[in-house]
């Protein structure tokens, strides 16, 4: 089967059908390519690099060649030629989202969202800036509070929001002086190799590569001894792996892991109008979303009409093709993916639950698979919610980054914060109640690293973002996530020499 693009060239010098890496400012072939698959059609999109230990060193080099340069240009300078390049995205929003499209699958209009998002994102965080902080000054002393750059940086980016979090990476990164060498995930390459190219316009060589590769690749990313931090969102799985790795060069590390995220819904709410925030929250992005509510607590008052609404509101979401009029979600973006994700319903009917909207297939409610004229078939799944499954099953317990949604009743507050703390991930959650004063004492007892009173999900580029326990370490965004790639000195000035005798 063919690779064929809906996609458009873009303007003279730079377009959307050819995808290679960038090393050292020019693009770069590889002896071996590999495909990933549109996972509304399951055809194959376009060639990409498959990066071998010997581009990862010349990448390395490289960075490490432009860093001196590059950390020695003043910090509005920097700061000047991040925002022209993130114009550049804009003017070619259109290209770049309907590149999303084909490779994510989500669909159009979310895809043109997360690239004007991320460009605000990135726009906010260029409105920070660390300065020299002279934080003593007295007996003839100074002491100054300095934030040098880390060095290189390795950003390892996922595939539920590909250019988002690669451009909120390469941000941190170069905004504070380092150099960066990108790695987007093999299932969404395309749109993180263009961008890098699109950056080639703007950074010095050197400043901002990328790899595209195969499973090899992180490792031998997180090993590298010239690589001094490294950025990864991922799986909580994975993360571990990733920190086992990078300790053993002292690197860097930060971390955005997975969430298992809780809703409180207290007996006050609207129930029609919060069942429809929830089911927004629960499969926007068909589920894939690291802080998607993922565990609803619903007080046993309300919960027979608060479930009925919330499964009708779930049964109004169009599911197809992300270029289809009118879709809100598109399918699992992968095979692996996909398979996961049916587990959890299979497991569901193994140990429990009333499996109240999706979780057959035997009927048009629900799909596993849906087959377009020419027999290639997409990974899509349908909105499935389960109501009041064991505490103890893996709904409850894991995250299926996928559209399946669990609810459970409760009574005592005590209790239902003591269940939604009941986990090893801390990355969100929120409370939902007209009574604004007791939502909110509940929401600072919850062990999460975001939490949100009568919302979920929403951020601003100057508040940190990171998890608890298995959820992450560190943060990104903010003052505190610029931070992260810097090593802090603190400079001690005299202005004599005194003896000290």
């Amino acid at each position: 089967m063919s690779y064929q693009s809906r996609v458009q060239d873009g303007s003279p010098g730079f377009t959307f059908s050819h995808f290679r890496n960038i090393i050292d400012g020019k693009p770069t072939a590889t002896a071996e390519t590999r495909n990933s698959t549109n996972p509304s059609t399951g055809r194959p999109n376009a060639p990409v690099p498959v990066s071998t230990k010997e581009d990862l060193d010349l990448a390395v080099n490289a960075a490490r060649r432009a860093l001196k340069g590059w950390s020695a240009t003043p910090w509005d300078e920097r700061k000047d030629v991040l925002l022209r390049f993130v114009d550049a995205v804009l003017e070619r929003k259109e290209g770049f989202a309907k590149l999303l499209v084909e490779e994510q699958g989500k669909p159009l209009k979310f895809a043109l969202s997360e690239i004007g998002a991320a460009a605000r994102q990135v726009q906010g965080l260029a409105a920070i800036k660390l300065e020299d902080e002279v934080i003593v000054e007295e007996g003839g002393r100074k002491v100054i509070r300095r934030y040098v750059p880390v060095g290189v940086g390795g950003a390892i980016v996922p595939w539920n929001f590909p250019v988002t979090i690669m451009m909120l990476k390469l941000t941190h990164a170069v905004l504070t002086g380092n150099t960066i060498i990108c790695k987007p995930s093999p299932f969404t390459p395309y749109t993180g190799l263009k961008l890098v190219e699109l950056a080639q316009q703007f950074f010095p060589p050197g400043v901002v590569n990328v790899l595209s590769g195969d499973d090899n690749l992180g490792p031998w990313m997180t090993s590298h001894p010239g690589i001094d931090k490294i950025s990864f969102t991922g799986s909580s799985a994975t993360g571990r792996k990733v920190m086992e790795s990078c300790s053993r060069t002292l690197k860097r590390v930060t971390l955005e892991l997975g969430g298992k995220d809780p809703a409180i819904i207290l007996p006050d709410v609207d129930i029609p109008l919060v069942a429809k925030q929830i089911a927004f929250y629960s499969f926007f992005n068909s589920g894939q979303i690291c802080v998607a509510t993922k565990r609803i607590y619903v007080h046993s008052s309300i919960a027979k009409e608060f479930t009925a609404a919330l499964v009708s509101a779930a049964k109004s979401l169009k599911v197809g093709d992300g270029m289809e009029e009118g879709v809100f979600m598109g399918p699992v973006n992968n095979s692996m993916q996909y398979e996961k994700v049916l587990s959890f319903i299979d497991d569901v009917k193994k140990t429990g639950g009333e499996i109240v909207l999706g979780g057959t297939n035997d009927s048009a409610k629900f799909r596993y698979r849906a087959e377009d004229k020419d027999g290639q078939s997409g990974y899509f799944i349908d909105p499935t919610i389960v109501y009041n499954p064991s505490e103890s099953s893996r709904i409850m317990r894991e995250e299926p980054f996928g559209p399946v949604l669990p609810v459970v009743t409760w009574d005592d507050e005590e209790e239902v914060i003591k269940r939604a703390n009941d986990t090893d991930m801390g990355l969100g959650a929120s409370v939902w109640g007209r009574d604004v004063e007791r939502a909110e004492r509940i929401a600072r007892r919850i062990e999460a690293g975001s939490v949100w009173v009568n919302e979920h999900i929403f951020g601003t580029a100057v508040a940190p973002f990171g998890g608890w326990k298995g959820s992450g370490v560190g943060v990104e965004n903010g003052r505190e996530g610029l931070v992260g790639w810097c090593n802090l000195q603190s400079l001690y000035v005299r202005g004599e020499v005194k003896s000290v005798l």
